[in-house]
C-alpha cells in the first residue's frame, strides 16, 4: 500500500522515526504542565460508564490511551502502521487496529467515535466513504465527534483544507445528524473561525414516530 499523505508529511518533517518523534512531542508538552487531554475532557460528559469508544485515526494513541485509563472500552484504529506500533508499545492492553478508515470493518459498534488531531485534513480517500464506514460502526444514538483545522493558520503544513460544509455533507449522506458545533475542545460555540469541533448523532429509528406502524403508531 502506498504511503499516505500523513506518512509522507511526517516522514519529510521528522525523518524515518517520525512516529516516536510525534509521540515524544506530546510527552514534552505534558512535562511542562500543558494539558494534552482536552479532547478527553470534552468527551467525558458524553460517555456512560464503561462506554465503547472508537478512536478513528488514533495515531500513537494519546487519546485512546487516556480514555482506557479512565475505564472506557477503547479501540484505536489508524492507517499508519508505524503510528500504531508506537501506540501498542505505550498501551499494550488497548485494542489497536491498522486499517484505512474508508475500508474499516470491525464487525461491532460503539457508543462514540472520535476523530481528533486533524484526521479529516489528511484523508485522501472519498470522505463520503470514510463517514459511511464510521456511521456503520455507531450504535443507534451513537455520537461521532470530530475536531480539525479549517485553514492554513490552524493546520500543519501539507494538510488539505476541508470546509466544514463538505464534512457535514458527508456525515449527512451517511445518515448522521449534526447536534453540536464548537470552536474548540473547550466547548465554546462555533464562531466561523479556523477550527471546527462537531458532534453528529446516528439516530435510532425507534425514536422517529414516522417510522412506527400499526399498533405502535396508535399506542
Amino acid at each position: 500500500m502506498a504511503d499516505s499523505l500523513w506518512e509522507r508529511t511526517l516522514r519529510e518533517r521528522h525523518g524515518a522515526d517520525y512516529a516516536h518523534v510525534y509521540a515524544a512531542h506530546f510527552d514534552e508538552l505534558a512535562a511542562t504542565g500543558t494539558d494534552v487531554h482536552g479532547e478527553v475532557a470534552f468527551l467525558r460528559p458524553l460517555l456512560g460508564d464503561g462506554a465503547r469508544v472508537l478512536d478513528a485515526g488514533c495515531g500513537t494513541g494519546r487519546v485512546a490511551q487516556r480514555l482506557a485509563e479512565e475505564g472506557y472500552d477503547v479501540t484505536g484504529v489508524d492507517a499508519d502502521p508505524a503510528m500504531v506500533d508506537v501506540a501498542r508499545e505505550r498501551a499494550p492492553g488497548v485494542t489497536w487496529v491498522v486499517s484505512d478508515l474508508a475500508d474499516l470493518d470491525l464487525a461491532t459498534t460503539f457508543e462514540l467515535v472520535v476523530m481528533a488531531g486533524n484526521v479529516v485534513p489528511f484523508v485522501e480517500a472519498d470522505l463520503d466513504a470514510v463517514c459511511a464506514r464510521l456511521s456503520a460502526h455507531l450504535a443507534p444514538r451513537g455520537l461521532l465527534v470530530c475536531g480539525y483545522g479549517l485553514d492554513a493558520d490552524h493546520l500543519p503544513e501539507g494538510a488539505l483544507e476541508v470546509p466544514f460544509a463538505t464534512y457535514d455533507a458527508a456525515c449527512s449522506a451517511a445518515g448522521l445528524h449534526l447536534v453540536g458545533h464548537h470552536a474548540g475542545w473547550e466547548g465554546q460555540g462555533y464562531d466561523n473561525g479556523g477550527y471546527s469541533l462537531s458532534v453528529h448523532v446516528r439516530p435510532d429509528p425507534e425514536d422517529d414516530p414516522d417510522n412506527r406502524t400499526g399498533d405502535d403508531a396508535g399506542s
